[in-house]
């Protein structure tokens, strides 16, 4: 297309920017450079109809004003998830880190993480964004400066790229990931219970009372969160289950387990809504996933279309290193070190699924 070399449109959003991704079949997505949220994205019904099918706000002020536990389309980190106490020890020194999850845990970079920051942006061009932070040395406890960068691109094909890059100057836990809540029927539409999804992912880490895992790798066969074969996210959602018990639903790091391709990318979800026919697959580089059904969401936040963000009205997808890595020495290593720069790459394909392939 003639103007693939341009720049993705951008506007005042308070007093940042709001840049807009667009591909040749329509889909568009809004990102902000604060916190490099996802702020929309629109996508076609198996009729053509458009609709936003990610939870956010319409303006800055939402975001700003927004209770912390929801961070909606944000890039979480230096650390996404929880480390236990909010300490660490690496190579024989102990880290102590803000407590900002009922002081008993490290949440998603603590008080002011990555999302809460304004990032650099680097427009590519008409479908593809750059930004850029800078966390300095000792930024909520954590060592070490890392320069991190975000590259969003959309395809004709109607696949968000993500890819994370970051150095740093010290070791450092680093483990950013995209929080975007998802409701393939539209956000502020109402729960997300009947959306049909497939995990890749025949284990998954059983959590303490804090939401810390407990360390164990558990099979999910015989468990809710056996989803290797598709079905409804509310079928087992409310089973006499402890671990679903205690979380209200969802909110577990699933163990990805197909083999990746030849660029390294594994399968990790398959979504499909089938009033719409929108349908959402995940591939990562990302050993986990978590699985969280914004068990959280109280409906006092209400969205870009003014419907309330209820109990399990997004699903997230949080593909990651394992919570707790760093206190887990079992779990896949985490430590970004210097001269071995992080790379990771996550893909979310938009589509539909019409009937006569839907059996």
């Amino acid at each position: 297309m003639s103007d693939s070399a341009s720049s993705p449109p951008s506007r005042p959003f308070g007093d940042i920017r709001l840049f807009t991704l667009r591909n040749r079949n329509g889909i568009e997505i809004d990102i902000t450079n604060y916190g490099a949220i996802l702020v929309a994205i629109r996508t076609p019904d198996r009729n053509g109809h458009f609709a936003d099918i990610t939870l956010g706000h319409s303006t800055l002020e939402g975001y700003l004003n927004t209770p912390q536990a929801s961070y909606l389309g944000a890039v979480v980190g230096r650390f996404g998830n929880r480390i236990a106490g909010g300490r660490f020890a690496m190579d024989g020194v102990v880290h102590e880190l803000a407590c900002n999850d009922n002081n008993a845990a490290h949440l998603h970079g603590g008080l002011r993480g990555i999302d809460k920051l304004v990032w650099t942006p680097e427009p590519v061009s008409s479908s593809e964004l750059r930004l850029h932070v800078v966390s300095p040395d000792g930024d909520q406890g954590y060592p070490g400066t890392v320069r991190m960068t975000v590259t969003y691109a959309l395809t004709d094909v109607g696949e968000l790229v993500v890819d994370y890059t970051a150095e740093t100057d010290q070791p450092t836990p680093f483990n950013p990931t995209q929080h975007a809540y998802f409701n393939l029927s539209g956000e502020g539409s109402g729960d997300v219970l009947s959306h049909r999804l497939r995990l890749y992912a025949g284990a998954y880490l059983p959590v303490d009372a804090a939401s810390i895992p407990t360390g164990e790798i558990r099979p999910v066969a015989g468990t809710p969160f056996d989803f290797t074969v598709e079905k409804e996210i509310g079928r087992d959602i409310a089973a006499p289950d402890d671990q679903i018990r205690q979380a209200g639903g969802y909110n577990h790091c699933l163990v990805l387990d197909a083999p990746a391709d030849a660029s390294g990318l594994r399968p990790c979800a398959e979504v499909f809504e089938p009033v719409s026919g929108r349908t959402l697959e995940v591939s990562t580089s990302e050993p986990g996933v978590q699985f969280y059904t914004g068990n959280h969401l109280t409906g006092i936040s209400h969205g870009k279309s003014g419907g309330a963000y209820g109990c399990h009205t997004g699903f997230c997808l949080e593909t990651q290193h394992y919570p707790d890595s760093p206190n887990q020495p079992a779990f896949p290593d985490c430590i970004l070190r210097p001269g071995k720069p992080f790379v990771s790459r996550t893909v979310f394909r938009f589509g539909v699924k019409h009937p006569d392939h839907s059996h």
